[in-house]
C-alpha cells in the first residue's frame, strides 16, 4: 500500500524511460538539459542495469576486418559506412565529454587475430582502408611486424592492427552517466519491473520486486530502453536477444607479451588483459540457437570453446584457471543499425544496438531524446 505522499510526489512524471542502461541514462541525460525543468525519472528492475551495460568486456571498438568484410554481405556499402561511422563517432564523443581518465579509456589499439582460413582477408585491407578514408582521414588497417613474438599459437598467420580503437572500464562509464544523471535531477528508480506499457496513455504498469506491490506510472513522454528486453513489452519488435559469455581468470603468474583489445573469428570472440588477467569473451556464432536466450546462464558449448581458444591459442602451453564467468544479454537483427523510433504520439523506443553499447548508446540515446521532445 501506498502512502499519501509517494502516491502524490513518486509515480507522474514529464518522461519516463524504461531500462537503466548506457542508452536510458544517456537517454535522460540529453532530455534534461534541453528540458531542465522536466521531471524525469527511470525505472530498472534491478539493482544493476539487467542487460549487458554493467557486464561487457570493455571494448572501445567499430568493427575488425574480418567483421567489416562480413558486414558486405548483408548489408549496402553505404550502410557499413554509416554503421562504423556512428560507432567510431560515438566513442569519440563518450571521451571528449567524460574524458579517458574518467572512462578508464586506454588508446591500446585494436588487434584481431587471422587463421589460415581467415588470411585472404588481408588481400582486401587496402580496399577497405580506403572505403574508410573519409572517416579516418587515415589509414585504419595495417599488419603487424614479428607477431610470432606475441606467443600465440602458430595457427595465428598474421595479426591486423586497429590504431583507431581502446579499451575502457564500463563501470566507470555508468559511474559517470549516474553521476552527471543525478547532477541534473534525474531520479532512477530500481527493482520496479515493468509489466506493460501503454504508449498511446503514457501509463506503465509495474511490479515493486521487494514488496510484489502493483505500481502505476504515467508520463507525458515514454522512452523504451529495454534493448534485448523489448519484446516482453513490444512483441512486434523486430530483434532477438543474443546472450555472450564474459570469463576472467585468476592472476596471471606469467608475464603477458602484448596489450590491445583483440578479435577473432570475425570479431565474435575477444580478448584482452586486465588487472593482470586474462578477459575472454563472446564465441555467441558457435551455437546461435543456444545464445539466442534472455536467461542470464552460462552456455557449456561456448564455454568450452573459449576455454579451448584461451588454452590452444592464446597461452599456448600455459596453465592458468578461471576465477569469474557472467552473461549479458544483447539485442540483434537483420541489419546491424539500432532502431529509433516513435511508435506513439507519446512514445518511442531505442533499441537493437548489435552489442556496441559502449561505442552507440551515449549518441543513440541522444537521437531518442531529440526525438521524443518532438511535438
Amino acid at each position: 500500500m501506498l502512502s499519501y505522499w509517494e502516491q502524490k510526489n513518486f509515480l507522474k512524471y514529464d518522461l519516463l524511460v524504461v531500462g537503466s542502461g548506457f542508452v536510458g541514462l544517456s537517454t535522460a541525460i540529453h532530455f534534461k538539459k534541453k528540458h531542465p525543468k522536466a521531471n524525469v525519472a527511470i525505472l530498472e528492475r534491478g539493482v544493476f542495469p539487467t542487460g549487458a551495460s554493467s557486464k561487457n568486456a570493455g571494448f572501445a571498438c567499430f568493427g575488425s576486418l574480418t567483421e567489416i568484410l562480413d558486414d558486405f554481405w548483408h548489408m549496402t556499402p553505404e550502410e557499413v559506412l554509416g554503421l562504423v561511422e556512428r560507432r567510431y563517432k560515438g566513442l569519440v564523443q563518450i571521451r571528449k565529454t567524460f574524458g579517458d581518465k574518467a572512462l578508464g579509456y586506454q588508446d591500446s589499439n585494436g588487434f584481431e587475430l587471422l587463421d589460415e582460413s581467415q588470411i585472404a582477408a588481408l588481400e582486401r585491407m587496402g580496399e577497405v582502408n580506403q572505403f574508410l578514408k573519409g572517416i579516418f582521414k587515415k589509414k585504419v588497417f595495417s599488419t603487424v611486424k614479428d607477431s610470432g613474438k606475441l606467443g600465440f599459437a602458430p595457427s595465428v598467420k598474421a595479426i591486423v592492427k586497429n590504431k583507431f580503437e581502446g579499451e575502457l572500464d564500463p563501470g566507470k562509464y555508468l559511474n559517470n552517466l549516474w553521476k552527471m544523471a543525478g547532477e541534473l535531477g534525474v531520479r532512477i528508480i530500481t527493482g520496479a519491473e515493468v509489466k506493460q506499457v501503454d504508449s498511446e496513455s503514457g501509463e506503465i504498469s509495474a511490479t515493486d520486486n521487494f514488496s510484489n506491490q502493483s505500481l502505476s506510472f504515467v508520463a507525458k513522454r515514454l522512452a523504451i530502453c529495454t534493448n534485448a528486453f523489448t519484446k516482453q513489452l513490444l512483441p512486434t519488435a523486430e530483434l532477438e536477444p543474443g546472450r555472450g559469455l564474459v570469463m576472467v581468470s585468476e592472476p596471471l603468474d606469467f608475464e603477458i607479451p602484448w596489450k590491445g583489445s583483440f578479435h577473432m573469428d570475425k570479431g565474435y570472440v575477444y580478448f584482452r588483459k586486465i588487472d593482470g588477467r586474462l578477459l575472454l569473451g563472446g564465441a555467441r556464432n558457435v551455437d546461435f540457437e543456444g545464445e539466442n536466450s534472455t536467461d542470464f546462464k552460462v552456455n557449456p558449448k561456448i564455454k568450452s570453446h573459449l576455454d579451448q581458444l584461451a588454452k590452444e591459442v592464446i597461452f599456448p602451453g600455459k596453465e592458468f584457471k578461471w576465477e569469474r564467468e557472467w552473461t549479458g544479454i544483447m539485442a540483434f537483427g537483420k541489419k546491424k543499425t539500432p532502431i529509433i523510433e516513435r511508435i506513439s504520439e507519446k512514445t518511442a523506443l531505442a533499441v537493437r544496438l548489435g552489442g556496441m553499447g559502449v561505442a552507440v548508446g551515449w549518441q543513440v540515446g541522444k537521437e531518442l531524446s531529440a526525438l521524443i521532445s518532438e511535438k
